[in-house]
């Protein structure tokens, strides 16, 4: 059972959607924490956060300033810390192909900062997001996001004597997050128009509550190198306008540059090395002897059984499939508790 009480706990990007439902999540469920510091370059979003969680009613937050480009300021910030979770990301998919090389210093230079400062400072686990973007990526983000990958999953041969874990957590789009499609439809269904990338698009489903579940299933679990993935419901993108607003026209405006038809998760590449567990997948190191472990021990270690030779994860094949009603549900439940569909005229 995992414990994080009298934990130091460090989050990069820590002001964002994620970081904000994992540090609630943290403070209620460990109330004896012995630190909680968010890590950001933002000072507005930081003292936003603070108003939210003030240092005065939970005495374990700490609030630092710093980007995780800065190679000396992570690894003062990672000083005392015994686990990291690594959330900070350029991630715009447009943004990074127009400023490539400012992707790759936060997104990869940055995760080397990260591997190098826990190795400095004695962290005993780090757990860091990825995406769907970075199986087989089409895009530089996705890109970038593989090469953080393939740091923190190398970074376990690297560790020598430490006690020290490296993982990662790899899942799509979150439903409400933002710049996601929900929260886009909700503003644009005003006009009567919702704008339909392709009539066959679609997603997998996971709300951020589950994203935080996965990464403390990590943290318990993971004996260092996995890519952990979760199984997820899909939904057609046309169901999605649908469920915001049945009433407005759905106009296709075509796929985005960089953009994919299917989320892709675990490639046939990855089958090889992926085991199947009860709730998640888990794609092992190729290198793992290195460390002297083998895709049989990470399926022992788990008790998890071998996914198929020429298995893949893909939004457009998965079994599981998210209904309008559903999706509805959804958003009442993660994006807006007040959300209605009026039975005449447009959505409200």
């Amino acid at each position: 059972m995992l414990d994080l009480n009298g934990k130091s706990i460090l989050i990069t990007g820590g002001t964002g959607s994620f970081g904000k439902t994992l540090v609630e999540t943290v403070l209620r469920r460990f109330p004896q924490v012995k630190k909680v510091v968010v890590y950001s370059r933002d000072e507005l979003k930081q003292f936003e956060m603070q108003q939210t969680f003030p240092i005065s009613k939970y005495p374990a937050m700490r609030y630092f300033i710093g980007n995780v480009r800065d190679a000396e300021r992570m690894n003062r910030a990672c000083e005392g810390i015994d686990i990291v979770v690594h959330a900070a990301a350029m991630k715009q998919v447009p943004a990074a192909e127009y400023n490539p090389f400012e992707c790759i210093k936060t997104n990869v230079l940055g995760a080397k900062n990260i591997v190098d400062a826990a190795m400095n400072n004695n962290v005993n686990c780090v757990v860091a997001l990825s995406t769907d973007k970075a199986a087989a990526p089409v895009n530089l983000y996705g890109a970038t996001k593989l090469c953080s990958d393939k740091l923190f999953v190398a970074a376990n041969n690297a560790k020598g004597s430490r006690d020290l874990r490296f993982s990662v957590v790899r899942y799509g789009n979150v439903i409400g997050s933002r710049g996601s499609v929900v929260p886009f439809f909700m503003k644009k269904r005003k006009e009567g128009v919702l704008p339909i990338t392709h009539p066959e698009m679609t997603r997998f489903n996971i709300s951020l509550s589950h994203a935080v579940e996965m990464v403390l299933f990590s943290i318990e679990n993971s004996i260092g190198g996995e890519i952990f993935i979760p199984k997820l419901p899909s939904y057609r993108i046309t169901d999605v306008a649908e469920a915001v607003c049945p009433y407005c026209t759905q106009e296709v405006v075509g796929i985005r540059p960089g953009e994919k038809l299917h989320e892709e998760m675990i490639t046939p590449a990855d089958s090889f090395n992926t085991i199947e567990l009860d709730n998640y997948y888990a794609i092992c190191p190729d290198n793992s002897l290195y460390q002297g472990l083998g895709v049989e021990d990470y399926r022992k270690h788990h008790n998890g059984q071998m996914v198929p030779v020429g298995f893949s994860y893909t939004s457009g094949d998965n079994p599981d499939w998210l209904s309008v009603e559903d999706l509805r549900n959804q958003i009442q439940e993660h994006v807006d508790p007040t959300f209605v569909v009026k039975q005449i005229g447009v959505a409200a």
